[in-house]
């Protein structure tokens, strides 16, 4: 049997009973439960299959992708941060924030302090 990856003292076993609730609709999975703390490990496809039935409901969100311009700003570019993004999170002219290019994408994420 495998370890469970969370307390590493239980064992995997089989089970088809994982629930997973999104917004009311209940979708029961195949996967594997610890006997020692009870987390549960959903199968990829049977998670995948549950994502894809959300989708169709229109229960589970496409990741939000906005579409904006750059401006000039002396010799760089600048980029201006919705105002809805801003609130949702808590984000101000001092938050330091992270830029990471990750192939041809680039990743701005506020700094944790």
């Amino acid at each position: 049997m495998k370890k469970c990856l969370v307390c590493e003292k239980g064992n995997l076993g089989k089970v088809g009973d994982i629930t997973l609730d999104l917004e009311g609709y209940v979708s029961l999975l195949k996967g594997e439960r610890c006997d020692n703390c009870k987390e549960e490990f959903p199968y990829e496809e049977e998670t995948e299959r549950a994502i894809s039935a959300a989708r169709k409901l229109g229960v589970w969100p496409e990741p939000m992708k906005l579409h904006r311009h750059l401006s000039k700003s002396g010799g760089g570019l600048i980029f201006r941060v919705p105002s809805d993004i801003e609130k949702q999170l808590n984000l101000d002219e001092s938050t330091e924030i992270e830029i990471t290019k990750i192939g041809k994408k680039i990743v701005i994420e506020p700094v944790n302090t």
